[in-house]
């Protein structure tokens, strides 16, 4: 197997990751709607010993009060249409499909401005290291695309100039 197609199965290996995980959350929004999402989320930030009063708690409890049923199978359905989207580029890269290596290419830096943002503006460790693993991907796949096309255009019988 070669370094290219190693590359583009770790690489789909983490899209699949990624749909999976959207799919849990997903399948969990379904399940608690109708549910008092306040008192849940309470439970669990008492649970993980997190105190309500600081940063990242207090915009959980403040998010879990503020979703609506309605909001709720929104944010399901959406899930799901990600994570089918993160599968079909997973199969597409595991196959080395042409269109998903375009495709990862733009999709991962269609984020990086989002990233960059976070980063100036709530640096945070975690959001560091989705950066740099978005960075490497969006880096190789772009060198996967641009070393096929190069091999693309030596095949090419040269042109003929008159």
């Amino acid at each position: 197997m070669t370094p290219s197609k190693n590359g583009l199965k770790a690489i789909a290996f983490i899209e699949a990751l990624k749909g999976l995980m959207s799919l849990i959350v997903g399948l969990g929004i379904h399940v608690l709607a109708g549910e008092n999402l306040q008192k849940i989320a309470e439970s669990i930030v008492s649970h993980a010993h997190l105190n309500p009063a600081s940063h990242f708690p207090s915009i959980f409890l403040h998010a879990a009060s503020s979703i609506t049923d309605s909001n709720m199978s929104l944010i399901a359905l959406g899930a799901l249409a990600y994570s089918l989207v993160r599968f079909v580029e997973a199969y597409g890269l595991w196959k080395a499909f042409v269109w998903t290596e375009w495709f990862a290419l733009v999709s991962g830096a269609i984020y990086l401005p989002f990233e960059i943002y976070e980063i100036i503006f709530h640096t945070h460790i975690l959001t560091v290291c989705v950066f740099l693993l978005n960075v490497v991907v969006v880096c190789y796949m772009a060198s996967v695309l641009y070393s096929k096309r190069k091999k693309d255009t030596e095949l090419l019988p040269p042109s003929k100039t008159s």
